[in-house]
Formats: structure tokens, C-alpha cells, sequence
């Protein structure tokens, strides 16, 4: 990643006087740093910043002060991983998908079809051997990853019921802008497009596509279940969600105070996984209600779309550390 500045980004936060220390009347320093996420406030991501800067308040005992600014007021998913990387934002939490073409390794997030509950997933992300390949690949690119946290994972809705592997077949369905996401519902047979977030709900409405895929917080939070008549549990990816700190700033820390940052991620992590699991069975009962429907695709549909995988491991295989892509897909080969 090439150095750029984000005069935007420094801007905004040299308005809010933030980016440099103050001292407080007693003497001691006191710091504000900001906290960039590209996500709206009602998320689990907004619940994840918020704990951690509550933590760290907490264990530096006022020391460390962080403010949260969500909503892209500091610039997109990109643009904030450029500004961290920087240091202009010392602190990005984001879904791993824009990190791809940034840190190679994150691509093992986009193999499909892995796992079957969300408690594996979290156990396998959490894994030190596992955790500790992918915090090296983050400081090669420049950062510093404290953990991970998650919004379950990432459905289908759709106006077509899928109760067979056949019915994924000619579906215009809109997905992420990432490479490996728009393969693997090529093999499943859709026709996957991808288009801005902003004119999703509009393009349901209006028939431009047929389909969508993201997790149960954001189909309910942008109400996207009331252009469609079901929700597939195709679960074909966990819903990540990375802390990351720009690993300049990171190592200029005391490591008092970088072991505060990992504490404070470890705890918040935690409180976000727990609010997730209470937040999507909320949501499912919502669009349930709304009398759309949710369909559970058995366990042959299953077999047939990872069946249909093999070429996208094969090309996440390509570029991703054997040791990381065999400790998250269990698979040697």
C-alpha cells in the first residue's frame, strides 16, 4: 500500500482538536484518539467500537480517551484503511472484505460454505497459532489486529424460494465488490452484481435484481426484507468484523499501554458476540413477522454448493498462506 494523505480525514479530526494530546489541569496528559468505522451507529460494529473505548477508558483509569466516528465521517471502509495505515486514524473497526486487496490472507474469509455454526467460527478466529499468522500478515501491510468480532453470518434474500441447488440459477443477486464472493455465486449459477448499498433497497423495488446477500442486521436495519418474500440461511460466510490499529502508532505505545488496547479488545469482543446472537434472533423474529419467509436449505443443497466451491478454494488457495488457509478450513490439501 502506497503512503497517501486524506486531507479530508486530518481535517475533520484537527476540527475536533484530536489529534494531538491535551493536558489536563492536574498536569497529566490526556489523549483522544479517533476511532473510524464506515458502518451506521445502530450496528454491532457501533457496539464493538463503543465497548472498546469504554475499556480503555476503564483500564487506563481516564488516561486514554478515543471517540468513535461511524457513518463514513471519516471516509469509506478504503479510505479508512489507507488513513490507518498512515496514522492519520489510529484506530479502523470494518467487515474483512475490504481488506482483501490490502493483506492477501484475509481472502481465507471468503471461502465458502466452511462452517455450520457461529461458535466454530469464533473458536477457529480465536485460535492463537491462528490468530497470531493472521496478526502478522496485518503488520506486513502496516497495521497492528487486536481480534475479531462478528455479525453471524451472511444470507440470501430473495423473492424465489431455494429448496433445491438448481433454484440458485439465473437469480440476479446483488453481493459485496469482491472477487471470490462474485465467484462462488457464479458456480452456484446466479448472476451475481454488484452495486453500491445505497440503491439496494431500490433496486429490489424496482426489479433491477432479484437477491441480495448480507447479514441478519443489515437485511432488518435497512428494512430490505419487506421487498422480499424469503431470507435462505446460506450462511456462506461469517460476517467479520476486524480491530485494527495502525501499526506505527501502535508500537510508539508503552507497552503498558498496547496491553491495555489488547484487554480492552478482548472484553469488547466478547460483549459485541453476545449481543450479536441476542440482536439476529431479534431480527429473524422481526422479518418473520413481517411474513416473510426463512428457508433452511437441507443437507444435500449444502453438499452442492460446496461441491460447486472447488474452484473458489482453489483460487483462494493461490494467494493465501497454506498454514492460515489449512488452521481455518481444517483442510490440508
Amino acid at each position: 500500500m502506497k503512503k497517501k494523505k486524506y486531507i479530508s480525514a486530518a481535517a475533520v479530526l484537527a476540527a475536533a482538536g484530536i489529534l494531538a494530546g491535551c493536558a489536563a489541569d492536574d498536569g497529566e496528559q490526556r489523549y483522544a484518539y479517533p476511532l473510524g468505522t464506515a458502518s451506521p451507529e445502530d450496528t454491532v460494529t457501533q457496539i464493538y467500537a463503543e465497548k472498546f473505548v469504554e475499556e480503555v477508558d476503564r483500564l487506563s483509569e481516564g488516561r486514554i480517551k478515543i471517540t468513535v466516528y461511524p457513518n463514513s465521517v471519516l471516509g469509506g471502509d478504503r479510505e479508512l484503511l489507507e488513513s490507518c495505515y498512515d496514522g492519520d486514524i489510529p484506530f479502523v473497526i470494518q467487515n474483512t472484505a475490504p481488506q482483501v486487496n490490502f493483506i492477501d490472507d484475509t481472502a481465507v474469509f471468503d471461502a465458502p460454505c466452511i462452517f455450520n455454526d457461529i461458535e466454530s467460527v469464533r473458536e477457529t478466529v480465536d485460535q492463537p497459532e491462528f490468530l497470531e499468522k493472521m496478526q502478522e500478515s496485518y503488520r506486513e501491510a502496516g497495521f497492528e489486529l487486536l481480534g475479531y468480532a462478528d455479525q453471524g453470518f451472511r444470507v440470501m434474500s430473495t423473492n424465489k424460494e431455494v429448496t433445491e441447488f438448481s433454484d440458485f440459477r439465473g437469480q440476479k443477486i446483488r453481493t459485496m465488490e469482491d472477487a471470490y464472493q462474485l465467484a462462488f455465486w457464479q458456480e452456484l449459477g446466479a448472476n451475481p452484481t454488484p452495486m453500491n448499498f445505497s440503491e439496494v433497497y431500490i433496486g429490489l423495488q424496482q426489479h433491477t435484481i432479484d437477491a441480495q446477500e448480507n447479514p441478519y442486521e443489515v437485511i432488518v436495519s435497512n428494512r430490505l426484507y419487506e421487498q422480499q418474500d424469503y431470507v435462505v440461511e446460506t450462511n456462506h460466510v461469517p460476517h467479520l468484523i476486524s480491530l485494527v490499529v495502525s501499526e506505527d502508532f501502535f508500537k510508539d505505545l508503552s507497552q503498558e499501554d498496547q496491553q491495555i488496547l489488547i484487554e480492552a479488545e478482548e472484553i469488547a469482543k466478547e460483549y459485541a458476540r453476545e449481543q450479536s446472537d441476542q440482536r439476529i434472533d431479534e431480527r429473524i423474529q422481526t422479518i418473520r413477522d413481517s411474513g416473510t419467509n426463512i428457508v433452511t436449505p437441507d443437507d444435500a443443497v449444502r453438499e452442492q454448493m460446496i461441491e460447486a466451491s472447488q474452484p473458489v478454494y482453489e483460487a483462494i488457495r493461490e494467494v493465501v498462506d497454506p498454514e492460515i488457509y489449512s488452521l481455518y478450513t481444517g483442510n490440508d490439501e
